[in-house]
């Protein structure tokens, strides 16, 4: 029986984040690959909407189509872009103008193509003062804090004050207004840092969708929620919608006190395609996929190949990914003695690939959401081996059937399942890499992309249901009002 195909509600498709950097990782790949699997499963565009100020988004979109990252029907639109070439109508009321910063050495000046393109300036380590300037050298923006307040000032190419606003927060809300333009809108906030200010975003037209990608738990700690999550986690229920990579994150979120309008479990897709023969498999090949930084304990996996050749295990490792940590992990390599063991081979835009002839890969974070690594691997027959950590690794994998689960940073574990994995005949071995395939069936874009269609229909259905209660209250409270300033009037008389 053929299921039918992905559909999503009929509406704007937005995804917001803060930013892209060039070796972006799992959370900024898994919002790029649900965008794309929008626009090929259910035949939606998508506008991929950020708010950082790198200067050469154009360049990038470029370069994330011809690698095939992004497609026909999506699109990248960033907040100063947009500012820089839009006609911004002048505001009903009087626009103050600010002084532009003269030059001085102190400031940190941001330049593109031989242009200033912002300048701050600090006190006493707090930012007073920035100005921001379109491609061409104009005044853009300026941004003033004095005294607790704020002000920012958007400028047209005329040099005249056309707009102001009292926070950045307003600023993007009266962004997303233009965009939407009162049409219906889904829009769909992948970052932590956005999601901030869309608590506050309220529309009618706007359906807000928040995604967790990691723990909102603080590491360590049974139910405190992290300093990072804690106000999207108070305010959970001014979304529409929250949403989970797994059910273990949804139970936990609710069990923690959140209390979100409607929550909704939808983990990351992967695109189904063909991947080289199960005989092709490297033996003792391992293939790590991970940003060099300490919540991937990249120092773990290191440790443990060491004491997997300390044991007489011919294993390698081959680490792809960039980050701060990369210096030190190289020194460690030299001083485990693993410089012919263990390869740092840097940020590679399609390393999953990697995973077709390899034999292993190893997850060794403190903290996940669901991570796509796992479903990738999986699909290409790799075996994982993951410690057991909130959250993902548990809910695909089954403990020595389809891989293997770990106990949190129990390092000396993680060689022996290694080892363990080396030992096992070859029946043994296909096996679980045929039950491996089976499982990351259950992540392919279709079946994704479904879920997410009928998460965005119920969160509609209960914005209207939400937003209907709260225009009837309204009602009553001011025919409450009437009526009460009635009574007041007949007994002043």
């Amino acid at each position: 029986m053929s299921l039918a195909p992905a559909r999503l509600p009929r509406g704007r498709q937005f995804a917001l984040t803060w930013g892209i950097p060039d070796d972006f990782g799992g959370m900024t790949a898994a919002m790029l690959h649900r965008s794309r699997a929008f626009v090929t499963e259910a035949g939606a565009d998508v506008t991929v909407l950020t708010l950082d100020d790198r200067p050469d988004y154009a360049v990038l979109e470029d370069r994330l189509r011809a690698d095939g990252t992004i497609v026909d029907g999506i699109r990248i639109l960033n907040l100063w872009d947009w500012l820089s070439e839009a006609h911004v109508r002048h505001a009903a009321r009087h626009v103050p103008a600010a002084t532009a910063l003269e030059d001085d050495e102190s400031d940190a000046v941001r330049t593109h193509d031989g242009v200033t393109r912002s300048r701050t300036r600090t006190s006493d380590g707090r930012t007073v003062a920035v100005d921001r300037f379109r491609p061409d050298g104009s005044l853009l923006l300026t941004d003033r804090q004095e005294n607790g307040d704020r002000h920012l000032v958007l400028y047209g190419r005329d040099g005249e004050p056309v707009r102001f606003w009292k926070s950045t927060w307003a600023l993007y809300r009266y962004w997303l207004d233009q965009l939407t333009a009162s049409r219906r809108s889904f829009l769909v906030v992948d970052s932590k840092t956005a999601a901030r200010f869309v608590h506050s975003y309220r529309r009618e037209h706007v359906v807000t969708l928040h995604v967790l990608h990691g723990s909102h738990r603080r590491r360590g700690s049974a139910q405190s929620v992290s300093d990072s999550r804690r106000e999207t986690f108070e305010h959970a229920g001014d979304y529409d919608a929250i949403v989970t990579l797994t059910r273990r994150q949804a139970d936990d979120y609710l069990a923690d006190g959140a209390s979100p309008k409607a929550l909704f479990v939808v983990p990351n897709g992967r695109a189904e395609r063909e991947t080289t023969s199960k005989t092709a498999h490297v033996r003792g090949r391992g293939v790590m996929l991970a940003s060099l930084t300490k919540r991937k304990r990249i120092t773990h996996a290191i440790d443990a190949l060491a004491l997997v050749r300390r044991g007489g295990a011919d294993v390698t490792l081959d680490l792809f990914g960039e980050g701060p940590e990369h210096e030190a992990l190289a020194q460690r390599i030299v001083d485990r003695e693993l410089t012919d063991t263990v390869r740092l081979r840097g940020f590679e835009r399609d390393a999953d690939v990697h995973f077709a002839d390899a034999d292993f890969t190893l997850l060794t974070s403190t903290s996940e959401g669901l991570p796509l690594v796992l479903a990738e691997s999986m699909a290409a027959g790799c075996i994982p081996i993951a410690y057991d950590i909130c959250y993902g690794p548990a809910d695909i994998i089954q403990n020595g059937r389809n891989g293997f689960l770990v106990p949190e940073g129990d390092i000396e574990q993680l060689a022996e399942r290694i080892t363990q994995l080396q030992r096992m005949p070859p029946r043994a071995v296909s096996e679980l890499r045929r039950r491996a395939r089976a499982t990351a069936r259950r992540f392919g874009d279709a079946a994704v992309t479904r879920r997410w269609g009928r998460a965005m229909e119920l969160a509609l259905e209960g914005k209207r249901e939400s937003d209907a209660g709260e225009s009837a209250m309204l009602r009553l409270r001011h025919r409450a009002g009437r009526f009460k300033r009635r009574v007041q009037r007949v007994l002043g008389a």
